[in-house]
């Protein structure tokens, strides 16, 4: 049965830090913080990321590491009186990585599941949707994807999305359609450029992403807002620390800093989960 795991209320103060600084003094200013929290290392929040998905998370051309699971993450780490640390790491080794404690939370987007949540405590904070981007100006007239059966479609490994375009694959194909060739890509970087190189013709990718490398006027949306209501969520393996970062999201919820940064970025906020009872959870199924 999933249920959603609560403990005890942990402390969430305020402190000043930056993405590669921290000041401990400043948290002695501020509230007192959670001092037992299981961390891969004492006074740091270790986070895997995969910066490859702008603009939620990417490297920019001063190659700062920027976007909004950045400045989640940053403003987490904040409340919790720790220094932000980021392993960049590729999207297939994050959930290993996080079992085998080489860091404390998965923050790249990780879709929320019914199976991921029985070996992890997922904290949803936002809602996916899914789109099909496709060269400049939509050459082979995209509307959906069973206008692309018998193409060539890319999509990153291992990812939600990629479970989903084989499965719509499957569908469509079961109903008399030419099998797509998918083809799959370390990251999102690596598939849009294959994209551009007409390697591939089109590639199944969140919303967000799709509106990022369309308005640098590369490629278009063909369709978007495809099976919304998916949330995204942190992830950790530990319910002391899933507890405690629910705890940090319903402050920022209380003063404005969680819709302010949505917003900021487009992103879709969680209130719109069915599940969503006004609430960050950390969720968790007991098998």
């Amino acid at each position: 049965m999933r249920t959603a795991f609560r403990l005890n209320s942990l402390i969430t103060p305020m402190l000043v830090a930056g993405t590669m600084a921290f000041s401990a003094g400043a948290a002695l200013a501020q509230k007192d913080c959670p001092t037992d929290l299981p961390l891969a290392e004492a006074g740091k929040l270790t986070m895997s990321i995969n910066a490859t998905i702008p603009p939620k998370q990417y490297i920019n051309e001063d190659g700062d590491l920027v976007g909004l699971h950045v400045d989640l993450g940053n403003e987490i780490a904040k409340r919790l009186c720790l220094e932000p640390v980021y392993a960049n790491v590729s999207f297939e080794v994050q959930i290993p990585g996080l079992q085998s404690k080489r860091w404390d939370m998965i923050n790249t987007g990780l879709y929320f599941t019914e199976d991921r949540a029985k070996i992890m405590y997922l904290i949803p904070y936002t809602i996916n949707a899914l789109a099909l981007i496709v060269a400049d100006g939509n050459p082979l007239n995209v509307a959906g994807p069973e206008d692309l059966a018998g193409h060539i479609v890319g999509v990153e490994i291992a990812g939600f999305e990629e479970k989903k375009i084989r499965e719509i694959n499957e569908e469509q194909v079961a109903a008399g359609l030419e099998p797509m060739d998918i083809r799959v890509f370390n990251t999102y970087g690596d598939t849009f450029l294959a994209l551009g190189a007409g390697q591939v013709e089109a590639v199944f990718a969140g919303d967000a992403i799709g509106k990022y490398y369309q308005d640098k006027g590369k490629f278009t949306m063909a369709v978007t807002g495809l099976f919304p209501g998916s949330p995204g969520a942190f992830a950790t393996i530990e319910p002391e620390l899933g507890n405690a970062i629910a705890d940090v999201l319903n402050d920022m919820l209380a003063d404005g800093t969680y819709v302010e940064m949505m917003d900021s970025q487009g992103a879709t906020k969680i209130d719109t989960w069915t599940e969503w009872d006004g609430t960050f959870k950390a969720w968790h199924t007991e098998e």
